[in-house]
């Protein structure tokens, strides 16, 4: 498993993800969802974007349990997080459920960069 690549193609959708909701949201004239445009934009094409070319630049930082672990911790708490953020802003989320996930989500994402900064201290 190359992490930069699939950091950089992970990148790459949520670019063309946010770039279509933008769209979206400009011809529809209703920019309520600004916000997950928003995140869908850092936590998806800009953070993945900046975590692949790091692991280009930087191999070392590719070997060993930390990075796999990152990308997927990143993985899976920013699609819950911004599709949790979708319904709940949107109105479309079922009531009570987003409360007890979306801060697990975001737990996810932040042990993500915790682990991200471990890892660059070790071997960056």
């Amino acid at each position: 498993m190359s992490i930069s690549r699939n950091f950089l193609v992970m990148g790459a959708i949520y670019l063309l993800v946010g770039i279509c909701f933008g769209m979206y949201m400009g011809a529809s004239e209703d920019h309520t969802l600004a916000p997950v445009h928003a995140h869908i934009n850092l936590l998806g094409f800009t953070l993945m974007t900046v975590f692949g070319l790091a692991y280009r630049v930087m191999p070392q930082m590719a070997e060993g349990p930390l990075a796999k672990a990152h990308f997927w911790l990143h993985q899976v708490g920013a699609f819950i997080l911004l599709v949790g953020l979708f319904l709940l802003m949107s109105g479309k989320a079922v009531p009570g459920i987003p409360a007890p996930i979306l801060p697990l989500a975001e737990g996810l994402v932040l042990l993500s960069v915790v682990i991200w900064l471990v890892n660059v201290i070790r071997r960056a």
